[in-house]
């Protein structure tokens, strides 16, 4: 059915860029002050240990649970996104991404209430899992779904922004308590202030998320057959080559996101001994080369093709990490600036176009289900364990080991992506 045919307004191009854009950032913000956290402070303050590589693990597990709540929040709010639709859905995740946030910056630490501490704070994590889990793949078709013809990675392009900029402001936050507060005052109770923060950004999320109207293509499918079953029953029985083939291309951009930002942030404080506030403050520049690599790709995609630019980002990665090894050998914050750099521009590349290119993967009616745990099974693969396995990796080889690790999962994207058809110019 024709749009113009519809009893339905259609939100202006400038209200869906800041509605995705605004969400994700705020989603992500609240997500990354977690892998900071796990990297600086959160093993001594719930998991303190004799051994300084136990409590190192225990912290970056905690930090992986949340890959694995990803997938069933996918499911969840996916389910709900494909029956209700998306401003409804998005809406629920970011309310509930913010409580669990300022729930971790409020829990108390192992010396104030002993076990009882790890506990709450893995449930709360497991909460971010879960909303996360659902807000990407919400926002992505929110973008992808009100876009132009032939402006679809440009659109989808701005929810893959949202981590650049959460990202950016987390690190931000968590430098000027680094550099404002002693030690013992931003071990004492200055890495809860980040989190505490997200109550204020989740206020203005949900003003301008509220104010928005229904996706016109969920509109216009659900005008023409109303979808009363269960999504993902469909997305299994007639998109599962999708599902696998979404899931796959999205693990290498995980990889090298969450080794340069977790692993090699602890290994460079931990191992290297370089100051933790100089380090956030290179992150917070490197950050940089991800969020102008982000639009270029976006608009490369659209011009190019999803398959060519992710090839070449892919390609890049496999670079990145052969040279990951011998720039950290240096053991100078010079090498490791160069190693953020590299990995974060490398994976703004890849990210970018998966806005467009997972959504067009699959059907209206289980477009938010299959995106979303696609996205979300990537991260399982590609996240969750890449900190802990890194670490593990780095203690059996040393950290040219943690490259191989960060190649190989290239490779499996690489595999996946050359399965893949060109869907640039698909029509909805």
């Amino acid at each position: 059915m024709p749009t113009s045919h519809m009893p339905h307004t259609r939100n202006t191009p400038g209200q869906v860029m800041v509605a995705s854009l605004i969400g994700t950032t705020i989603e992500f913000y609240d997500f990354y002050i977690f892998a900071t956290a796990a990297a600086l402070v959160i093993g001594p303050v719930f998991f303190p240990s004799d051994d300084p590589t136990l409590t190192t693990l225990a912290a970056f597990m905690s930090f992986g649970l949340a890959f694995v709540a990803r997938p069933l929040g996918g499911l969840l709010f996916g389910h709900f996104g494909d029956r209700l639709g998306r401003k409804t859905t998005l809406v629920a995740s970011l309310l509930l991404m913010g409580s669990a946030t300022v729930g971790i910056g409020l829990v108390p630490g192992h010396a104030a209430i002993g076990l009882w501490a790890p506990v709450i704070l893995c449930v709360l994590r497991f909460a971010q899992g879960l909303c996360i889990g659902g807000e990407w793949g919400g926002a992505a078709l929110l973008a992808t779904e009100n876009a132009a013809p032939g402006r679809r990675a440009w659109f989808g392009m701005f929810p893959q922004l949202g981590p650049s900029l959460g990202f950016l402001l987390a690190n931000g936050v968590f430098f000027c308590m680094l550099v404002t507060l002693d030690d013992a005052a931003f071990m004492a109770w200055g890495w809860r202030v980040p989190f505490l923060v997200s109550a204020v950004l989740i206020g203005i999320g949900l003003y301008v998320r509220v104010s928005l109207t229904e996706s016109p293509v969920f509109a216009a499918a659900r005008s023409r057959r109303p979808n009363d079953g269960m999504p993902v029953m469909t997305l299994l029985r007639r998109n599962k080559r999708a599902l696998v083939q979404g899931t796959l291309v999205m693990i290498a951009c995980y990889a090298i996101f969450y080794i340069t930002t977790v692993w090699t942030l602890n290994y460079a404080v931990n191992g290297l001994g370089l100051d933790r506030g100089t380090l956030i403050g290179l992150l917070c520049v490197a950050i940089l080369g991800m969020a102008i690599a982000t639009p270029l790709s976006a608009l490369a995609a659209d011009r190019y093709g999803r398959r060519p630019v992710v090839a070449a980002g892919l390609v890049f990665t496999i670079g990145v990490g052969a040279a990951l090894g011998p720039l950290l050998a240096s053991g100078t914050a010079a090498g490791v600036f160069v190693f953020f750099a590299l990995g974060l521009t490398a994976m703004g590349w890849i990210y970018a176009p998966m806005g467009a290119l997972l959504p067009e993967l699959l059907p209206t009616e289980v477009r938010y289900s299959g995106a979303a745990i696609a996205y979300s099974l990537g991260g399982i693969f590609g996240a969750s364990l890449a900190p802990y396995g890194a670490e593990a990796l780095r203690y059996a080889g040393g950290a040219s080991w943690v490259g191989g690790y960060v190649i190989a999962m290239s490779l499996v994207s690489l595999a996946s992506l050359a399965t893949i058809h060109e869907t640039r110019t698909q029509t909805w």
